[in-house]
């Protein structure tokens, strides 16, 4: 069954991560996304801390500000790559702690204008031995796809999962309109490995916004969703920028719900 959820990343900087538990709960929301957004919130005290506050919240994916550490993790460097996983570590820990069951994946960022020349085979040995470090927490690695990183078209994830068979894949709506591909293109590459959606809005000039607000028809998602069989959570995924206050994220999260609703009929 699909459930609407919320990510904490859509209180950044409007909440500390801490306190989003209480905003969910306020907004009756009963599955999230937890986006440790820092170091210091990697660490065994604080993610304690936040799983004491927890409640009956359901923590589905652990997200992070990745790009700090993730793309070394495929540096040839044993030392560089053994730094990058001890973060990687404190992450799973968390997330474990938290009872998440997805670690939400960017990977190598695309940082030079030149075409980039993905080597399937190893960039999937690679992941699959990532995504062996996650499961060692009860975690499965969950690729997304984002404008900027390796996983930015549509063919990518089939091609690198072969190699790595039992990883996931994470469908970000907005980070597909920025890399210029239907999120159905992404729907169909990512298969039955789909294992988390993040939802936002958007306007034909490519401006984010709260879901209802925009042109992305939700309902023919959710019945595409359905069709495929797809029964895990779709989350609310905002930048700060895409709102004013906390009632226009719980109308778009009420949005989300009710198309959810019409699909399902």
């Amino acid at each position: 069954m699909i459930e609407i959820g919320i990510s904490s990343a859509s209180f950044f900087l409007k909440a500390q991560t801490e306190d989003t538990f209480d905003i969910f709960r306020s907004m009756g929301c009963e599955i999230c996304e937890i986006f440790l957004n820092t170091f210091s919130e990697y660490e065994d005290s604080f993610t304690e801390m936040l799983a004491a506050r927890r409640g009956d919240v359901r923590v589905h994916s652990v997200h992070s500000l990745n790009n700090h550490y993730e793309p070394e993790l495929f540096n040839q460097s044993d030392r560089t790559r053994g730094d990058a996983e001890a973060i990687l570590r404190k992450v799973l820990r968390g997330g474990e702690r938290l009872g998440a069951k997805y670690y939400t994946f960017h990977g190598q960022a695309r940082l030079k204008s030149k075409p980039y020349n993905v080597n399937s085979q190893k960039l999937g040995e690679r992941c699959k031995a990532i995504n062996a470090i996650c499961n060692e927490y009860g975690i499965n690695l969950s690729y997304e796809n984002v404008h900027w990183a390796l996983y930015n078209y549509s063919t990518f994830f089939r091609e690198m999962q072969e190699y790595a068979p039992d990883i996931s894949a994470t469908l970000d709506i907005k980070q597909a309109m920025q890399s210029g591909i239907s999120c159905y293109d992404y729907l169909e590459d990512m298969g039955t490995s789909l294992s988390t959606v993040h939802a936002c809005d958007y306007h034909e000039n490519g401006k984010l916004c709260i879901p209802g607000e925009g042109c992305f028809d939700f309902v023919g998602l959710f019945e595409k969703l359905l069709n495929n069989g797809y029964d895990k959570p779709v989350l609310l995924e905002l930048y700060s920028g895409d709102y004013k206050d906390f009632d226009d994220v719980k109308r778009g999260y009420e949005y989300l719900k009710d198309c959810l609703a019409i699909a399902s009929r």
